[in-house]
């Protein structure tokens, strides 16, 4: 597996990446509604190339199949971040999150944030991060619960 920036030609795999992890992991902690108004069957609602191209947005790569990814914004906001379905709890998320921090570093930026999903917040918690608070966010005409977490370090 290597960790490498996003490409183009990498938009329709994350897309449909993002959208099986949502259907098919996120649903333990979410209902069917909440994940079909979070991951819409229609997975071009986000232009995902200009999106990941506008971030540093890094990839898992295993020989052609992208096993994950993360974008980290300048501001130190890391947006997507997601796991295969089928290749969870096997290093993946912690290789993308240790190739977002040094970038952050690298950037001179000293705290990173999210808003984690019920089911990534363990993950995030893993890696140090602390949660800020609880939150109620709209999307598509149905609340969801996720977490604002935060984790500072030294640059």
């Amino acid at each position: 597996m290597q960790i490498r920036l996003f490409r183009p030609e990498d938009a329709a795999q994350i897309a449909q990446l993002f959208h099986d992890t949502v259907r098919g992991v996120n649903v333990r902690d979410y209902s069917i509604a909440q994940v079909q108004a979070w991951s819409p069957d229609d997975l071009y609602f986000r232009d995902w190339a200009t999106v990941c191209s506008g971030r540093f947005t890094y990839v898992a790569d295993a020989g052609g199949l992208i096993l994950g990814f993360g974008e980290l914004e300048s501001n130190g906001h890391i947006d997507c971040f997601y796991c295969h379905k089928d290749y969870q709890r096997r290093g993946v998320g912690r290789a993308i999150y240790q190739a977002i921090e040094a970038k952050a570093r690298e950037l001179q930026i000293d705290r990173v944030f999210t808003e984690a999903s019920i089911t990534a917040k363990p993950f995030f918690q893993t890696l140090g991060f602390e949660i800020v608070a609880e939150q109620q966010v709209s999307c598509r005409g149905e609340t969801f619960i996720n977490y604002r977490m935060e984790k500072t370090f030294s640059i």
